[in-house]
C-alpha cells in the first residue's frame, strides 16, 4: 500500500514526528492517515485525592498497558491535597520507577488545578488525562491512542455505559449545555475528563495564565480537529466519588464567571424588565392620582416596592463584584496552585 502525505499542519508546528502507516477512511468518509503509534512518547496524568486504597492498582494497571503495548510513556501523579496515605504511596512508586513523577499540592486546589500542574511536568508528544479510581479502565487508553492516531487533536473518551449518581449525570448535562455555549462544542461531541491532547493543545493550556483553570473548555478552545471513541467506564471498586453536588455547582460557577459574560448580561436583563415593570406600574399611579382624589395611603406598597428595587440593585452589584473579585485573582495571584514537593528522576 502506498503512503500519502498532508499538507503542513499543526502537527509538523507542534514537532510532532509524523510516521505514517496504513490509510482509510474517518466516520466522515475523508481519507484519512493513521501515524505510527510507536513513535510518540506518552505522558498520563492522573491528579489524585484520598484514594490509597485503590491508586496503587492504577499505578500497576497503568504501567502495564504500557510495557504490555510497547510504548514509552511517563506517568505524572499529581496529590492534590490528600488526607490520607496517597502521597506516601505515590511518592514511593515515582522513587522506584524512573517513568513515574509525583507531585504534591499545598493544599486540595480541585481537579482541573491538578492536571493543569501535571501538565506543566509532562513532556510527552500527547497527554492523556484519566481518574486514579479505575472507573477509567487503564487498557482503554489504546483506544484513545488509536484515535489520535488519524491525526486528531483532541480525542475525548465517550462511555458506552456510564456508573455514575443522578446527581453527577445532571450535572454532566448541565455542564455539556454551558460548553456547548461557552466553548463552542460540537452537539455530537461528547467530552470527558478521559481524552487524549496533542502537545501543541497543551502547551497553548499551558500558556494560558488563568486563576480559574477549567481543562475541558481550554481543550475545546485550543484544539480544531476533535473526535470521539467509545470506551468502557467501569463502577468504582472501592469508596465513593468526591465529586458532591455543591462540588458540580461549584464548577459550573466557575465556568460561568471565569469565561463567559452570560451571568452578567442575565442580570443586567432581569434588572432592565424590572426597569420597564416599575415604570409602567409607576405611570399608572400617575395617572390615578391625576384623576382621582388624593389619599395617604399605600404606605404598605411603598415599602414593599423600595425593598424589592433595592434587592434588585444589591442582587446587579453583587454580580458585579464576583467579576471584579475573579478579575482581581486573576492579576494578582502568579499560580493557581503550588507545589511542596516534586519526585522526579
Amino acid at each position: 500500500m502506498s503512503k500519502t502525505t498532508r499538507p503542513t499542519s499543526d502537527l509538523e508546528n507542534s514537532g510532532i514526528r509524523q510516521s505514517y502507516a496504513v490509510a482509510g477512511e474517518d466516520d466522515r468518509g475523508d481519507r484519512m492517515v493513521l501515524m505510527d503509534r510507536r513513535q510518540f512518547v506518552y505522558s498520563v496524568v492522573i491528579p489524585v485525592f484520598n484514594s490509597e486504597a485503590i491508586v496503587g492498582e492504577t499505578i500497576d494497571r497503568v504501567v502495564s498497558f504500557f510495557d504490555e503495548a510497547g510504548l514509552r510513556f511517563e506517568l505524572v501523579l499529581v496529590n492534590d491535597g490528600s488526607r490520607d496515605g496517597s502521597w506516601n504511596l505515590i511518592k514511593q512508586r515515582a522513587l522506584a520507577d524512573a517513568r513515574i513523577v509525583a507531585l504534591s499540592l499545598l493544599r486540595n486546589s480541585g481537579q482541573h488545578h491538578a492536571n493543569l500542574a501535571g501538565f506543566r511536568e509532562t513532556t510527552g508528544d500527547y497527554v492523556i488525562t484519566m481518574d486514579d479510581d479505575l472507573q477509567n479502565p487503564p487498557d482503554q487508553i489504546e483506544v484513545l491512542i488509536d484515535g489520535a492516531m488519524t491525526g486528531r487533536d483532541a480525542v475525548f473518551g465517550k462511555f458506552t455505559q456510564k456508573a455514575a449518581t443522578r446527581h453527577r449525570t445532571l450535572g454532566t448535562k448541565v455542564i455539556g449545555l454551558i460548553n456547548r455555549r461557552i466553548f463552542g462544542q460540537p452537539p455530537d461531541l461528547a467530552v470527558t475528563n478521559f481524552r487524549i491532547l496533542r502537545r501543541d493543545v497543551v502547551d497553548r493550556i499551558c500558556a494560558s495564565r488563568t486563576a480559574y483553570p477549567y481543562i475541558t473548555g481550554q481543550a475545546l478552545l485550543y484544539s480544531s480537529d476533535r473526535a470521539n471513541v467509545e470506551v468502557r467506564h467501569a463502577p468504582r471498586p472501592v469508596g465513593k466519588s468526591s465529586y458532591s453536588a455543591l462540588r458540580i455547582a461549584r464548577l459550573v460557577a466557575n465556568i460561568l464567571f471565569s469565561y463567559s459574560s452570560f451571568p452578567l448580561r442575565l442580570a443586567a436583563f432581569f434588572g432592565f424588565v424590572v426597569s420597564c415593570l416599575s415604570f409602567v406600574v409607576g405611570t399608572i399611579y400617575l395617572i390615578h392620582g391625576m384623576v382621582s382624589s388624593s389619599r395617604v395611603e399605600g404606605w404598605t406598597s411603598l415599602i414593599v416596592l423600595l425593598a424589592f428595587f433595592n434587592g434588585v440593585t444589591i442582587a446587579l452589584l453583587s454580580m458585579l463584584g464576583e467579576y471584579v473579585v475573579r478579575t482581581l485573582n486573576s492579576v494578582s495571584s502568579h499560580e493557581p496552585y503550588h507545589v511542596v514537593e516534586r519526585v522526579r528522576d
